[in-house]
């Protein structure tokens, strides 16, 4: 069975969400915001609805390989202290995937699209003079994380675009590199196996759903692979340039689409 025909995809569609799955990859291992342009790409050439039932098991697989190449660095104290908060807005986006149409979720990503660019740009702005860290047991800390947690797993259900939020949260606690790769890597592989049977049960994921996932998930693989060897090397803040760019772009085009 042809994905392409079930999918209605052209040539060019098909290179354009394998470009992404490679992306996908990259991210989980190197830089996280290169996530926001692969499911601009994805809703762009997909249903928006559906392009997060066809993104969430490429993700996966992602996560699978980060967590096998930074899991020596996983902080569990913090992935304890986020999960009930994440799950409270994993349950608050499925209920708004529940009456929203397609209309109104592809405008919901452009708008998170933006958002998160925007976030983005804070954190680098930020980042010129970084506060001490700020500890995460006392109660401001709580409620920051409650906070992250309810948005991070909110804008992950309705549109895999939770990565920056926690990226965010993740940096201005402190962590540093490794320990920042290896914490999102078990957090997002957790999240995103949690929101499976959500996803099922909306009919985000199905038979054709993943049959495209089979024809794109080899190209995860050199992506991620790639992040692992770029990592140490990447200018990363002409690539974070980039990224921040395309996403804006990306999340505009949705949005006047």
């Amino acid at each position: 069975m042809n994905t392409m025909t079930l999918w209605h995809i052209s040539g060019w569609e098909f290179a354009a969400l394998a470009c992404a799955a490679v992306l996908v990859g990259f991210s989980k291992t190197a830089v996280s915001g290169a996530n926001t342009v692969s499911l601009a790409i994805f809703a762009a050439v997909l249903p928006a609805r559906a392009s997060t039932g066809v993104l969430l098991p490429l993700l996966i697989a992602g996560d699978v390989l980060a967590v096998a190449t930074y899991r020596r660095h996983a902080h569990w104290p913090t992935l304890w202290r986020l999960f009930p908060a994440v799950a409270a807005g994993v349950v608050a986006g499925t209920l708004f995937l529940v009456w929203a149409d397609d209309g109104m979720v592809r405008v919901s990503i452009g708008a998170i699209l933006l958002l998160m660019a925007g976030v983005t740009i804070w954190r680098r702005r930020a980042a010129e003079t970084p506060p001490a860290p700020e500890a995460v047991t006392n109660r401001a800390g709580r409620t920051k994380a409650r906070s992250y947690g309810v948005l991070g797993g909110f804008t992950t259900m309705v549109a895999n675009a939770g990565g920056p939020v926690m990226s965010l949260y993740l940096l201005s606690a402190g962590f540093r590199k490794l320990g920042f790769l290896g914490t999102s890597a078990f957090f997002f592989l957790i999240v995103n196996v949690s929101k499976v049977p959500f996803s099922m049960g909306l009919g985000l994921i199905d038979g054709r759903s993943l049959l495209l996932d089979a024809a794109l998930a080899l190209f995860v693989v050199p992506g991620a692979l790639f992040g692992k060897w770029a990592v140490n090397r990447i200018n990363q803040r002409l690539f974070e340039q980039l990224v921040i760019a395309a996403t804006i772009v990306g999340g505009a085009q949705l949005l006047l689409r």
